[in-house]
Order: structure tokens, then C-alpha cells, then sequence
């Protein structure tokens, strides 16, 4: 079967998207991670529409891509003017790319009412540059823009403008629903016809190569773009993550798995699969966008559960809840603790985090009903890992605090002129020693954060590779005004990690806390073990390691 072509235009459609914007240099390397991959078409820019993708364009010629084929992009001829005194076409050429890509217009509707040409005209256009462009040697892929839209108007036009692009040379023909306004099973009876239609026109002389590009307004790109692929479509246009103008562009993290994993069609080598979900991040984090949790494979939540029974039946067989193994695509399964959990939830989290439930012949019904009366209270485990670990640990009697709080004093001062401004003072001990410390921050919780930051400095130096990177105050129940509870959640990093905390209160500065002082428990507790262990692998190296002792239980 013929392997499917996959074409990203993520460094051009996709920074059309709302608050996405690259550098050229942030585009070459996320095109050095598409080509890594295995993604065979990037679409690097309009060379014709600014001097970034032109400076794109010079980066990349000093680069090697293995794979990809860099493609410049850019629009038909303007009317009334030689294709060769075309300013865009000349940018095309001046970009140096192996590939190009041009679009035009299928509906006469733009033609005649947005452009203000005429049909004729316009499949001038058409003819004109694809030529002019195969004549530089360049490959020519062919972006019939809202062709959809144009064939339901006046197919036999919408026609033309594709044997218009077809006898002047193109390689590929794209069929574009620009407006994403069509249908599946509309889209597969179109593509059906015009497939008939124009090898009815062509003969057998060259082979016909359709493309799609199908963007995001119903919901429906992925599942357009699928249909079109199984109407004998070789090329998919998408981007990373979806991103694109309005609702976005067909989604490559879902269209590439669901080609590989559930069609079997080849379109990027197998063994690179598993790179996607690391693909997606990569993006995501260079463009400064939020992942979004629930994106199909590549999601934090496309393998996580929630519910006691789905835990209970993905701990036997997996595919029981799991459409495919998570590590197919370099995810990995995740199962989460609420007031819905058993105690399969527990007994699964317990053994991802390495907490003996065993220890003090602990009941993990009995925990479980612990989790659910404080998720009443308002704690919320299922995003708030490191503090559900240490909640375990404290449970089983197993917590053993890194540091302990003395106390803390909090002022904040403001006067007409000047913005609030806080100080901490903070008393710590750890094992024997006391250390007292202050700091000043932009605000109460950053001075805590530093104060305590000080303080442990002094005894634990590791703590400058830990980062705090997200801070989130929420109302449990805002009809008690500002004597509501509130729930805070903390995310903090390091180089290895991202973990979160939570605390609950009617005071936020004591919520704060509980959040803040879990996190350094958890990053601390996380460093304790890793010494331990280098310590054991020196100890095994001089042959001093004690023999493991291993120990098993049912709860």
C-alpha cells in the first residue's frame, strides 16, 4: 500500500494562529525536530510576505535535513503580469527550496467578488506560475484553496482550475476546505467525483497525486482529512498540536498515529512514533502555549483514569479501557485519586510512587475513605501528585519530614505611591539545627517562597535546580465571601520532573503554605533517594551492599 505523504505547515498556517508567533530561529529548530521524526515535507514560510521567513529560509540552507523536504509557500501570479516579473514567485525561487507550494483559487465567488478578476483570468494565473516554477526545476504542489466551497458553487470551474494547475506540471494537487465548513461524507462523495472526473480528463499519461488540507471549524479536520486519505489521498497537509488560524489546522499528533496505528498506512518510520508525544511539547512549550491535557494520544489525560472500576480493569487488562498502548506513542498510563477512586486507584498509585501500603498494616479501603472526605473538604488529588504522595506517606507512617516549620510571620506594607510590597521571616529546623531567615518578594507567598528557600539552602544545596512555574488560587465555595475556603495548587520543576501540591483553607496565606511546604518535601524527599541510591550502586561496586530483601501483601 502506498505510504501516505505527511506535509507540516506548522512554521507558516500554524503561526496564523491566535498568540502563536516563532522566531526563525525557533522555526529552524522545531523543522530540525519535524525532519527527526521523519515528517517528509516542511513548510517553512512565505518568503514573499516577510523578511523572518526569508531569514528562515537562509538558515535552513546551511542546515542538513535527512527527511524533509524544506517547501517555500506562497500565492499564484498577480493579475495582468508575467509570471517571471512576479515579486512572490521571485521570492519562492530566491528561498533556494527543493519544493514549493502555491495556492489559487477555486471559487469564482473570490475570484470575481474578492479579487475582482476574471474566471478566465484566474486560470491564467494558475497555469502561468505552476510553469514558471517547474521550469526552475522546482517541485510544485498545488493548494486549491477553498475547493470544497467552489465545487458545491460550480464544479465544472472548480475543475478547470485543478487541470489548469495539472497540465502546467504540477506534482501534487491539494485539495484545501479552507472555511472548514465541509463535511465527512460530503468531503468523500467530492473527492470521489473529482478523482473520476479528472482521470477521465488526464488519461493515463501521469499519475494523479491528491493532497488534503482541512482545517478545524466543525470539528471535523482530523476526520476529514482520514476520510480523504481513504478516498486515495497521498499527501496530508497539518500542523503540531492543531494550531492554526480561527479553530486551528488538522491536528498531525492525531492524524500520524491514527494513520500508523489504526490504518497501518506507513507515514513516518514506525520506530519514530513514540517521539510524538515529546514532539508535541517541544512545540507547545516553544510557542508558549499551554498543552492542551486532552488532546487525543499526545494529552496527559489520553491514558489517565479516573473511576475505580476503570483502574480495577485496566490493572488486568489494560485494553479493557485503552485503545492502544500508551508508550506507542511516548506516552505513558496515568491513573488519578478523587472522590470517584477504589481501592484499585490506591493500591496502582501507591505502587507507581514506591509507597509500601504494607507497612503498618494499612487498609487501603481505609485510605480511600480518607481521599474522598478530604476531596469533600476540598483537596483535589488527581492534579496534585507530589502532595497525594506525601499524604500516603503520612497515612502509612512512612513520612519522614526533610524540615519542619517553627513558625513564619508575613507583613505586607503599602502606602499611596508605591505597589504592596511583603516580607517573611521564617523559623525552620532541621534534625537538631534551627536556622531563622527573612526575604522580601512581590507579593506574600513569593516572600514565603524565598524566606523558606534561604533557610533550607543552608542545609540542602541542590534546591537552586527547583523552579516554581505555576501558581492557582481557587474558591471552593464562594458563598461565604472572602471567608471562603480556597484551594491552592502549586507546580514546581526541576531538571528531571514536574510535580504538584495542594492546600486547603479558609486562609489563603495557610493554604499557601501547605502547597508550598509540600513541594520542597517532595523535591527534597526525591534527592534523599537518589543519594541513597548512588551510594547503594558505590556500595555494590566494593561489594559492602546488603542483600535486597523482598516483601509482597495483599490489601
Amino acid at each position: 500500500m502506498q505510504p501516505i505523504l505527511i506535509y507540516d505547515t506548522t512554521l507558516r498556517d500554524g503561526t496564523q494562529g491566535e498568540n502563536i508567533t516563532f522566531t526563525a530561529d525557533e522555526k529552524l529548530k522545531i523543522a530540525k525536530r519535524l525532519d527527526e521524526i521523519g515528517i517528509q515535507y516542511i513548510e517553512g514560510g512565505w518568503p514573499g510576505s516577510n523578511p523572518k521567513d526569508m531569514r528562515f529560509f537562509e538558515l535552513a540552507k546551511r542546515e542538513c535535513f535527512t527527511t524533509a523536504r524544506i517547501t517555500a509557500f506562497g500565492s499564484t501570479r498577480k493579475p495582468g503580469i508575467a509570471a517571471a516579473d512576479d515579486p512572490n514567485l521571485k521570492a519562492i525561487l530566491d528561498s533556494d527550496t527543493p519544493a514549493t507550494a502555491i495556492f489559487g483559487k477555486s471559487w469564482p465567488l473570490h475570484v470575481t467578488a474578492v479579487m475582482e478578476n476574471t474566471l478566465a483570468e484566474n486560470l491564467a494565473m494558475i497555469a502561468d506560475s505552476v510553469a514558471f516554477l517547474k521550469a526552475h526545476d522546482r517541485e510544485v504542489i498545488y493548494d486549491a484553496e477553498h475547493f470544497f466551497d467552489g465545487y458545491r458553487d460550480d464544479p465544472e470551474y472548480a475543475l478547470n482550475t485543478l487541470v489548469a494547475a495539472i497540465d502546467a506540471g504540477a506534482d501534487f494537487i491539494v485539495l484545501c476546505d479552507t472555511n472548514g465548513g465541509t463535511l465527512p461524507f460530503d468531503l468523500e462523495t467530492i473527492i470521489r467525483a473529482v478523482d473520476a472526473s479528472l482521470k477521465s480528463r488526464i488519461g493515463d499519461s501521469r499519475p494523479l497525486r491528491l493532497g488534503i488540507h482541512t482545517h478545524n471549524d466543525c470539528g471535523m479536520a482530523e476526520a476529514n482529512a482520514i476520510a480523504a486519505v481513504n478516498c486515495g489521498a497521498v499527501m496530508v497537509h497539518g500542523t503540531i498540536n492543531g494550531y492554526g488560524e480561527r479553530c486551528g489546522n488538522a491536528d498531525l499528533t492525531t492524524i500520524i498515529p491514527v494513520l500508523c496505528a489504526k490504518m497501518n498506512r506507513r507515514c513516518i518510520p514506525p520506530e519514530k512514533l513514540d517521539g510524538l508525544k515529546n514532539l508535541s511539547r517541544f512545540v507547545s512549550e516553544t510557542a508558549n502555549i499551554v498543552p492542551l491535557n486532552s488532546r487525543p494520544f499526545v494529552g496527559r489525560s489520553a491514558f489517565t483514569h479516573k473511576g475505580g472500576i476503570h483502574v480495577s480493569a485496566i490493572i488486568k487488562e489494560p485494553r479493557a479501557y485503552e485503545h492502544m498502548e500508551p508508550e506507542q506513542v511516548g506516552n505513558q498510563r496515568r491513573v488519578l485519586m478523587s472522590d470517584l477512586a477504589g481501592k484499585s486507584n490506591v493500591e496502582y498509585k501507591a505502587k507507581e510512587m514506591g509507597v509500601d501500603l504494607c507497612a503498618n498494616g494499612c487498609d487501603s479501603k481505609a485510605i480511600v475513605a480518607a481521599i474522598k472526605q478530604m476531596e469533600d473538604e476540598g483537596y483535589q488529588f488527581d492534579v496534585a501528585d507530589g502532595s497525594f504522595q506525601i499524604m500516603l506517606e503520612k497515612f502509612t507512617e512512612q513520612f519522614k519530614p526533610l524540615f519542619d516549620l517553627e513558625s513564619f510571620r508575613v507583613t505586607i506594607e503599602k502606602d499611596k505611591q508605591f505597589p504592596c510590597s511583603a516580607h517573611a521571616t521564617i523559623k525552620i529546623s532541621v534534625g537538631d539545627s534551627h536556622e531563622i531567615t527573612a526575604a522580601e518578594g512581590d507579593g506574600p507567598v513569593s516572600a514565603l517562597d524565598n524566606a523558606l528557600r534561604k533557610a533550607l539552602g543552608n542545609f540542602y544545596p541542590d534546591l537552586d535546580t527547583m523552579k516554581l512555574v505555576d501558581f492557582k488560587v481557587r474558591v471552593v465555595d464562594g458563598r461565604d465571601g472572602t471567608a471562603a475556603k480556597v484551594r491552592v495548587f502549586i507546580e514546581s520543576r526541576d531538571q528531571d520532573q514536574i510535580w504538584s501540591t495542594i492546600g486547603v483553607s479558609e486562609d489563603i496565606i495557610e493554604a499557601s503554605w501547605h502547597a508550598l511546604a509540600d513541594s520542597f518535601q517532595f523535591k527534597l524527599a526525591k534527592e534523599a533517594t537518589r543519594q541513597a541510591q548512588t551510594t547503594t550502586s558505590a556500595d555494590m561496586c566494593t561489594g559492602k551492599a546488603k542483600p535486597a530483601v523482598s516483601m509482597s501483601c495483599n490489601l
